[in-house]
């Protein structure tokens, strides 16, 4: 839950910082978050959760 709500802050800023420097026009970050939205609710929704926690396990294991 933790990693998960990180996630959502983070593309949050990442998000509002493209819409505010003009790379990305409001229209197609709505259409983005609403896909984000879409996807959430879909079958493929645990198969990504999964992905993305082993991706941010494997990120969390690099010993620099």
């Amino acid at each position: 839950m933790a990693i998960s709500l990180s996630v959502v802050v983070l593309l949050a800023v990442i998000l509002v910082i493209l819409i505010r420097g003009n790379h990305i026009k409001a229209g197609p970050a709505i259409i983005a978050v609403l896909f984000g939205f879409f996807l959430a609710s879909s079958s493929i929704a645990p198969d990504v959760n999964r992905f993305l926690n082993s991706l941010a396990d494997t990120i969390a294991g690099i010993k620099l």
